[in-house]
């Protein structure tokens, strides 16, 4: 294998869970996780060749992943909802309070847009400001005031 490819497939293996969270975020359907973790690759792959180190790996890597993830999203909602085949069983099942708390706070999410969602997700994995910023292309005081608002909005919702 060429250094190219060995590169690159480090790179992925290294950020193989980063980029499954992003897809996590945008579906938890198991076969269009897997999917967009395919479409994400492919987009890798195609950029990987201009990836000048201008930012770190993780920061292209996730920008790659959330703009592939609300590219795919956008498309999802033009071509109409379909519903996935549900067989009802769930090998992870939890019943506990923190379980429901998850699940609703996980509900709230999937409820923002989808820019609101990946600042969400970024910040949930505990990435700073300035990261958050370089991801998403906005200044460092915007994600702070978005991240406000954003608050303030799951904590407006209702559960559903």
């Amino acid at each position: 294998m060429e250094t190219f490819e060995l590169d690159f497939a480090r790179i992925v293996r290294e950020h193989k869970g980063t980029i499954y969270t992003v897809c996590y975020m945008f579906s938890k359907d198991g076969e269009e996780v897997a999917d967009l973790f395919q479409d994400i690759l492919v987009n890798l792959w195609k950029g990987f060749e201009n990836f000048r180190g201008d930012s770190s790996a993780r920061t292209w890597i996730y920008r790659v992943s959330l703009n592939t993830c609300i590219s795919a999203e956008r498309k999802k909602k033009r071509k109409g909802e379909t519903v996935p085949l549900d067989m009802n069983i769930n090998l992870f099942e939890d019943s506990g309070e923190d379980m429901k708390q998850i699940r609703l706070l996980q509900n709230r999410i999937s409820r923002l847009g989808p820019f609101d969602r990946a600042i969400v997700l970024l910040w949930l994995e505990n990435l700073s400001y300035d990261e958050i910023a370089a991801i998403v292309g906005i200044s460092p005081k915007n994600v702070s005031v978005r991240l406000f608002r954003i608050k303030e909005q799951l904590k407006n919702m209702s559960d559903q």
